[in-house]
C-alpha cells in the first residue's frame, strides 16, 4: 500500500585523542586506586564510553561549549555522570579532545583549544 522508506543514521569517525585517553585513566585510575573503589572505575569508565558512542551517532545533540565560542560552533560538550566531554566537530569527524570533571575552571577547558 504505502511506500515505505528506510531511514539509517549517519555515524560520523570518532577520533579520541591523547589528552582524552589520559584523561580516562586518570579518572578511573584515581576511583580504583586512590578511593579503593574498583567496581565503580569500571562502571565510570563504561558511562564515558557509552556517551562517546553516543556522541558518534548524534554529534549535534549536544550542547554548544560556551567556554570555547567560536562562529562555526564546533566545540561541544556532552555531560557524563560528573564529568564533562568536550569535543569538536571539524571535516565530518568528531575529535574527542578532553574530559574534565564539571567542577573544574573554565581556563582548564580553553587549553583543550590547542589539542589537534
Amino acid at each position: 500500500m504505502g511506500e515505505q522508506t528506510k531511514t539509517t543514521t549517519a555515524t560520523y569517525p570518532v577520533r579520541v585523542s591523547a589528552n582524552a585517553l589520559q584523561n580516562i585513566d586518570e579518572i578511573t585510575g584515581y576511583i580504583a586506586f586512590i578511593n579503593h573503589q574498583p567496581l565503580n572505575a569500571i562502571k565510570v569508565g563504561d558511562a564515558i564510553f557509552s556517551t562517546i558512542s553516543r556522541i558518534e551517532q548524534n554529534p549535534y545533540a549536544f550542547r554548544i561549549c560556551d567556554e570555547l565560542p567560536t562562529k562555526s560552533k564546533i566545540y561541544r560538550k556532552a555531560v557524563c555522570l560528573s564529568w564533562v566531554i568536550i569535543y569538536k566537530i571539524a571535516n565530518q569527524e568528531i575529535v574527542i579532545l578532553g574530559i574534565l570533571h564539571h567542577s573544574r575552571k573554565p581556563s582548564t577547558v580553553k587549553a583543550l583549544r590547542r589539542i589537534k
